[in-house]
This record gives C-alpha cells, structure tokens and sequence, in this order.
C-alpha cells in the first residue's frame, strides 16, 4: 500500500512536466536548442493563430520566456507583450530570458514560416513560401506542404511546392525508398545548383538512391556549364554594348575626319555628368518626373556633349588637320583640361546616380539571370546604333558626311562646305558619347576619370571594325566584349585584356583596316 501511494505521488508530480512537454509554447521556453527547434516545428503544425507572430518575433531575437513559461515579445520601445494573448506586459526586470537561437534552430524557423505562408491568398507569396521550404529542406515541413498541395490550383506554384517537398524528402533519411527515388527525380528536373548541393549529399551513401543522385549530379553539372556559358555570352554582349556606345561617336570621327581624338572619353564623362546634374534637379523642383529623368537625360546630354564637341573642333582641331601627332597632343591635354574643370565643379568624389524603379531587378531564365539594367543598356546601344544608322542613310547631313568620307575633293567641288560637315560630325560623335555616359551611369562610377576607362577600348573596337563603319564597329564591339568575357575566368581580368590585345594586334597585321573597311576613292588612295 505504502509502494502504491508513492508511485501515484510522483505520477501526480511528473503530470504536469508530462502534459508541458507536447506543448510548443513550453518548448520554446525550454532553454534547450533541440527542444526550441521542436517547438518551431510543433507550433507551424498547430494551427495556433499566434504561430507567425511568435516564430517571426523568434527569428527577429525579440521571444522571451519568463520562468514560469509565458513566452513575451519585446518591442522597439523596450516594452513587453504576452506573446499569446497580446496584452502589455509589466517590466519583466531580469527575470525574462530571450530565447536563444542557433544554426540548427534557424532552419526550422525558415521552414516553419514557409510553411505558414503555403496557405497565403497571393499566388507570388505562396510561390515565395514554397521557395523558402526548398532551402530550409527541414523533413518537419512535408505535412503541411501536403496539404497545400492537396488544393494549390496554380500550376506553377504547384511545381516549386513540389520541388520544396522533393528537398524535404531527400534530407529524410527516414523515407521510403521509392518516394526518395521520385524526390531525386524532382530534383534532376529543376537541375539548378541547389538541387546540386542536395543531391551532392548523398554521395557518401550506397543504394539505388545514391546511384540516382550522383547520375542526377552528372547531369545537372552539363546544365550549369550551358548555363554559364549563357551567361558569359549575355554579360559579353552587355560589356559590348558599353564599347559599342562609347565607340559609335569615335567611328564617325574618325572616319570622317581622321582625327585621333583622345578627349573623346571626356565626352562621355561629361554625358554622366549631365545625368546626375538632371537627377538632382528633377529631385529638388520636380520630383514627379523624377522616375524618368534617364529619359529626359539623353537627349539633353546629347546636346550638351554635341555642343562643347562643336566647340571644340571650331576652337582647336580645325588648324590641327593632316597632323596627327599635333591633334594627338592636343586632344589628350584637352582631356586633362577638361577633366579638372569637372573636378573643380563637382569635385574629385564619386557622384551617386540613382537607378530608377523600372530598371531595377532582374528577369530569371532557367539558370540564367538577367539584370534588368544591363538589359535595358543592350536594347539602348542597338537602338542608338540602328538611329545613327538611319539619320547617315537618310538625312541630307548623313549624305553629306557621307560623301565627305568618300571623297572630300569632289564634295568640295560639289558645293559641300566640308569645314561645316567636320564640325557637325565632331559634334555628331561628342553627342552619341553623351549618350554613352547617360548608359554607363548605371554600371559606374560617374566621376572626373569615368572616360579613361573607355577610350582604349573604344580605339581598339574601331580600328577591329574598320573605321567609320558603324556595322564594323558593332561586330567589333560585341565581338570583344564576348572574347573578354571568356578569357576572365581562365586568365583573370588583366591578363584577359592583354591577350586581346594581342590577337588584335595579329589581326591588324593582317588587316590593317579592320574588318569593314570603307570603300571610296579617297580611302583607297
């Protein structure tokens, strides 16, 4: 008798501790890293209305725990309130604990709050919380992404679900074999470099599952290599598009005139200048315009450029034809002019120019991500080109120009007044380097030296094209911008410059006028 009392007391006294010990709450109060990890899971389960409140004030460092269990949320202001009920705490003093976090527990409170967020009303959110499960890839959240599945109607969220409960499943190693083989399947199919690391787990394994996943590694690596390769093409394309930008304006100069103009990077500088100063005017006196101040910017920039370029070729480089070594001097002390007037303007810091809202993110394209800024950049290099093209074609100053670089005499004689062809086209090709500067304020740094970095390669892709031939120096451009890109990885970003250099130079030994060269009487003299 006196063995059965005892026994029903300590069954009384363990009751509590026992019913405690299923309840999520008490387990985040626990102290315990394993328990709270429990307790995150149990609590995304539960169906508690609280539950995103608490994980989220968990996951933010603002749970606390009195000793009697209550759980607290610390606000800004310092202030407590019941993490159940809501209601304002009073001061706690010391005795409230926050609830302590590791790597293992922070996993959980992702999948968790995935998991809360597979039933959300938006689609994107939903989409968003299935993502967040696949990189958790916490077994704990399969129950709920089974039942989100069960009445998910949209075909796409459907599909990232799946991939989610396929990651879940691959770190169960409790699960069935065939459900394992069907998740390694899932993940084949994504074959981006998540679904990799997954299945690159499995490589200490033996079994059908680990065969599965080091064929599906195989193939997911060919994917990723075409992928890169992509890349690499896409962002050679975008460095050709900034070459192409800010050589379009050097090959009409050059072809026309023959004149090495090496302030032409200064043109652009001065492009990026009249952007920002553009952006801080729209910001200060009209600020709801201010989203499409690139847009206003171009042509302003391009009249800007235009203008000092027309100047400049009136003041200097007229008295300076057929003596290259003479322009050569003086356009490059121009620069350095040039240079340190917007230095004692603007000063020598680097000026920020906001990219506006609708140029920001990026488009994904299977395992390809395009920036929206890069891309915007492309499309505006083939438009300005494909312009310029048509304004030489069709205007009666592109016929003009057009003569002129064929044969000057006989314009001349024709009535042409070269002297006003040379300083419109001057002015022409500061004025599409203008525009150049609008595009590279978006991708660097806009400052006093932003046009040396440019004016190299913008000779370079010239002289590949064939000078003054706008198709040549397209190629050219997206040609050396492709090569470039391919060399960086294998060869670094200098070395991969010098090689360039390089092969150009055995290019140009056996094609001194590049690849398109003009035809003309005058050039062929």
């Amino acid at each position: 008798m006196p063995r059965l009392m005892a026994l029903l007391l300590l069954v009384g006294l363990c009751w509590p501790f026992a019913a405690r010990a299923d309840d999520p709450l008490a387990e985040l109060a626990s102290g315990n890293f394993s328990t709270v990890r429990q307790g995150v899971a149990d609590l995304a389960l539960s169906g508690d209305p609280h539950a995103a409140t608490i994980i989220s004030a968990l996951q933010n460092s603002r749970l606390y725990y009195m000793p009697d269990g209550t759980l607290l949320i610390k606000a800004d202001d310092d202030s407590f309130t019941n993490a159940v009920t809501g209601a304002p705490f009073a001061d706690p003093d010391d005795e409230a604990k926050a609830v302590r976090v590791n790597n293992s527990v922070r996993g959980a409170i992702d999948a968790a709050l995935g998991s809360l967020r597979l039933f959300d009303k938006d689609a994107s959110a939903r989409q968003d919380a299935a993502e967040a499960v696949f990189n958790a890839h916490d077994p704990a959240a399969i129950p709920a992404l089974d039942r989100a599945l069960a009445q998910e109607a949209d075909p796409s969220v459907k599909r990232r679900m799946q991939q989610a409960r396929a990651a879940a499943v691959i770190a169960d190693p409790d699960a069935a074999e065939k459900d394992r083989l069907a998740a390694v399947s899932e993940l084949r199919a994504r074959g981006d470099q998540a679904s990799r690391s997954l299945l690159s787990s499995l490589s200490g394994q033996t079994g059908p599952v680990a065969d599965a996943a080091a064929a599906a590694v195989k193939s997911i690596d060919w994917v990723l290599q075409l992928w890169s390769v992509g890349e690499s093409v896409f962002y050679g394309i975008s460095l050709g598009s900034v070459l192409l930008l800010a050589a379009a304006g050097l090959a009409i100069t050059f072809g026309v005139m023959g004149v090495i103009n090496m302030a032409h990077g200064e043109m652009v500088m001065i492009g990026a200048y009249t952007t920002f100063v553009v952006q801080q005017f729209m910001h200060a006196y009209v600020p709801a315009l201010y989203e499409i101040s690139l847009l206003i910017a171009v042509p302003l920039a391009f009249l800007v450029s235009g203008g000092v370029g027309v100047a400049v070729e009136r003041s200097l480089i007229r008295w300076l034809y057929g003596r290259p070594l003479e322009t050569l001097l003086a356009t490059w002390g121009l620069s350095l002019v040039l240079q340190q007037v917007v230095r004692s303007i603007f000063g020598a810091n680097n000026q920020q120019v906001d990219t506006p809202g609708w140029m920001s993110g990026a488009i994904q394209l299977g395992g390809l991500t395009l920036t929206l800024n890069r891309l915007y950049i492309i499309l505006f290099a083939f438009l300005v080109v494909a312009t310029l093209m048509a304004s030489l074609r069709f205007t009666p100053l592109g016929l003009r120009m057009r003569a002129v670089t064929q044969n000057r005499r006989m314009a001349a004689a024709m009535g042409i007044r070269t002297p006003w062809i040379d300083a419109l086209t001057f002015g022409l090709g500061s004025g599409v380097a203008g525009i150049a500067g609008v595009a590279l304020s978006q991708i660097d740094n806009v400052s006093p030296n932003l046009g040396q970095g440019y004016i190299i390669d913008s000779f370079m892709v010239v002289v590949f094209g064939g000078v003054g031939n706008l198709w040549g120096t397209t190629l050219g451009a997206l040609t050396l911008g492709i090569v470039n890109k391919f060399l960086e990885p294998i060869a670094g970003a200098v070395l991969g410059k010098i090689v360039v250099l390089v092969l150009l130079i055995l290019f140009v030994q056996r094609n001194p006028r590049g690849m398109f060269p003009l035809k003309g009487r005058a050039v062929e003299a």
